[in-house]
């Protein structure tokens, strides 16, 4: 019975020491307020559309704009000015970009 509860003690030690290492270690924020690539907050339909041009470009490739544009039948310039016009608080349904 002892064996039994050292074992469980050991393994809750373990748990915490764990924890107090691996918490500085994963984290994924550094002391930096925004990401390089951030959205132009509350900025114009051109700098948007920009960003957008860039952004897709960094993340999905060349050509993905034409993609975009050819499948959605939206053109960068049109998500650009909708975007700017309902002033962007952070991505679809209040939820962020990826």
């Amino acid at each position: 019975m002892t064996n039994f509860k050292l074992g469980r003690w050991l393994v809750v030690a373990l748990a915490i020491v764990g924890l107090a290492f691996a918490a500085p270690v994963v984290s994924a924020h550094g002391d930096d307020t925004t990401a390089d690539d951030a959205p132009p907050y509350h900025g114009s339909a051109d700098d948007w559309a920009t960003w957008m041009e860039s952004h897709m470009g960094d993340h999905m490739g060349p050509g993905s704009v034409e993609w975009m544009g050819s499948h959605t039948g939206v053109t960068v310039d049109e998500m650009a000015q909708d975007v700017a016009d309902d002033d962007y608080d952070g991505g679809m349904y209040g939820q962020g970009h990826c």
